[in-house]
């Protein structure tokens, strides 16, 4: 208790943390703030507190999903934001509190993750994504879009959010109806179907989840577009051919920092003359970073969310041109805030699922990222490449001109 004591002391200033030992004894920390929570740890064997301090990342997440500890006056969500909105990343950067043998030996642990050579690949993909599709049903909107939203002007449901989101990424690709567009990292498909609906654009997912993809293509054949939207499970170095655009959403966490050049001259390779990329992904704001133990364990293992610095360096070489560059900066955070809210709605339907281990592991997922992305350097980045500078046009009206059509699209009556 006395390291992670004086690790408390630092972390809790606004607000108080109430820490309960497994014998009864109670530590406090922090002040009482006006607009600041007051928060309890119970923990319940002695043996959490080392846990805690030797890995707290990984030894909260598993000490919180394995029963060890239960938080007083709130949840984890409350618990984990408390912490973070102390500790906010632009007053300190995490990597501070590492030491130097530390930081060395995380460095390495996530490089040798990241190499994601074909086989680790779809194992890294299966493991997170070919999970019970009745768990994604629990939380997700109705086009299954597993990835940051767009909070527009105006828009107040994640249902909403999510069209915005499809739109916004529509409109920054100049679709047009004879064009082949691929989708690298398709999902469920809901995002490829879209497209088409919208622009009637032929579009071809590709993803390495077995789960996605059958799903996928049972939903293009419901919806009677079997020939025009079309999925294949294969690895986006082993695709054939020329688009006239390619979109990739939350994909590219997966790729590991040694495949970001190969994976952005195959796009190259993909891409005709005249063609338009879209990349979205979580990036961070500082520099080159880490995967912290707890997400690289249980939740994405092999995955990495990269900084602006090495995408672009990996672009730079491989004749793309970045001709736009967005910051989503907080979108993301109510887009997890939502999903936890609807996992917690639906708790006891997880817990039938899965079992109460597997809820607690989820709901400290979500807590973590949607907090991170609150207070930490997460945001999320849209990339625009082109192999020729003219092949859009100079100025960004056309995006939000084309986002206004396709929302009046939606209003018309069917």
């Amino acid at each position: 208790m006395l390291l992670l004591g004086a690790a408390l002391k630092r972390l809790v200033t606004h607000g108080t943390l109430t820490v309960t030992e497994a014998s009864g004894r109670a530590h406090r920390y922090g002040m009482a703030t006006a607009g600041w929570p007051d928060l309890g740890l119970h923990f319940h064997d002695k043996g959490v507190p080392g846990a805690l301090a030797r890995n707290p990342s990984l030894g909260m997440g598993e000490a919180f999903m394995n029963g060890r500890l239960t938080i007083e006056g709130g949840d984890i969500m409350d618990f984990v934001g408390f912490i973070r909105r102390n500790n906010p990343w632009d007053k300190a950067g995490d990597l501070d509190n590492l030491g130097m043998i530390e930081k060395i030996r995380v460095a390495i642990m996530n490089r040798i993750d990241q190499v994601n050579q074909r086989a680790s690949s779809r194992r890294n993909v299966a493991h997170h994504y070919d999970l019970d599709d009745r768990l994604y049903d629990l939380f997700l909107d109705p086009n299954r879009q597993y990835s940051c939203a767009y909070w527009a002007d105006g828009v107040s449901s994640l249902e909403e959010a999510q069209l915005a989101k499809m739109d916004h990424i529509a409109a920054k690709l100049t679709l047009a109806p004879d064009m082949q567009v691929l989708d690298i990292g398709c999902g469920w498909g809901g995002l490829a179907l879209h497209l088409h609906r919208i622009s009637g654009a032929a579009v071809h997912g590709i993803s390495l989840s077995t789960e996605q993809i059958a799903y996928a293509k049972a939903w293009a054949a419901r919806e009677g577009v079997a020939d025009k939207v079309t999925f294949e499970l294969i690895d986006y170095r082993d695709v054939p051919g020329r688009f006239d655009r390619i979109v990739s959403v939350g994909m590219f966490e997966h790729v590991g920092v040694p495949n970001f050049p190969s994976f952005f001259s195959k796009c190259h390779n993909l891409l005709e003359d005249q063609g338009v990329m879209l990349l979205h992904t979580i990036g961070r704001s500082g520099p080159p970073g880490i995967t912290d133990d707890f997400t690289r364990k249980y939740i994405f293992p092999g995955g990495y969310i990269p900084a602006l610095s090495e995408t672009m360096r990996a672009v730079e070489p491989c004749k793309l041109m970045l001709t736009d560059c967005e910051v989503l900066r907080r979108h993301y955070a109510p887009t997890l805030r939502e999903w936890y809210a609807r996992c917690v709605a639906h708790e006891a339907r997880l817990t039938e699922l899965y079992d109460a281990r597997f809820t607690r592991m989820w709901l400290f997922y979500l807590a973590g990222a949607a907090t991170a992305f609150e207070y930490g350097d997460l945001v999320n980045f849209q990339l625009q490449l082109v192999r020729n500078r003219d092949a859009l046009p100079l100025t960004r009206n056309y995006i939000g001109i084309a986002e206004d059509r396709y929302a009046a699209l939606r209003q018309l009556p069917a």
